[in-house]
């Protein structure tokens, strides 16, 4: 009787788990997966050890990323992940000059700096040194951390980014529970 029972058992709720399980890989592979923000590149945005739960189906497979989306690249070459923001789109010219980010030519606003340039101007300096103008080719972005003074991005060391590079749009801060927030 015992082996009846594990027979049904097996019958019943084997193949929903089954599914289960095919259905959760599925959707970590291919529609959404968490990440965990390391280091300070984006504060105060995210800070290090933020959880986010990134979109990686809707947002850039019918689309590709937006100017001011937060994104996470996988840098297959360091096997790393990094999270940073969309700052030139393909065809667009990024500068900075006296600490106004310039995109083809006109000043893009950025509320999230707000109080990182208020630091930076209490110590007499500015967020962001002079750069560009810089053209961004086809097929790539140009990204930036928040945290200008601390953030490894297109300017100093990973370059421009290529678009099949880009993992997903981080959607939300799920993590620590009392900071759960949208990642904008």
């Amino acid at each position: 009787m015992k082996t009846e029972s594990r027979s049904n058992w097996l019958k019943d709720w084997g193949t929903p788990l089954l599914l289960a399980i095919i259905l959760a890989f599925v959707i970590k592979m291919f529609v959404v997966a968490p990440y965990i923000v390391e280091g300070a590149s984006m504060d105060p945005t995210l800070h290090d050890g933020d959880r986010l739960l990134v979109n990686k189906f809707i947002s850039y497979v019918q689309e590709e990323p937006a100017r001011g989306d937060i994104i996470i690249i996988k840098d297959v070459e360091a096997d790393k992940h990094y999270v940073k923001r969309v700052i030139g789109l393909p065809g667009d010219t990024v500068e900075m000059k006296q600490d106004k980010l310039l995109v083809n030519g006109e000043e893009l606003n950025e509320p999230y700096l707000s109080s990182n340039r208020s630091d930076a101007e209490t110590m007499g300096m500015h967020l962001t040194e002079d750069f560009g103008p810089v053209n961004v080719p086809d097929d790539q972005l140009f990204v930036m951390g928040d945290n200008r003074l601390r953030s490894m991005d297109s300017r100093n060391g990973l370059g421009k980014i290529e678009l099949d590079e880009v993992v997903g749009k981080a959607e939300v801060v799920w993590f620590p529970f009392k900071d759960v927030r949208s990642a904008k």
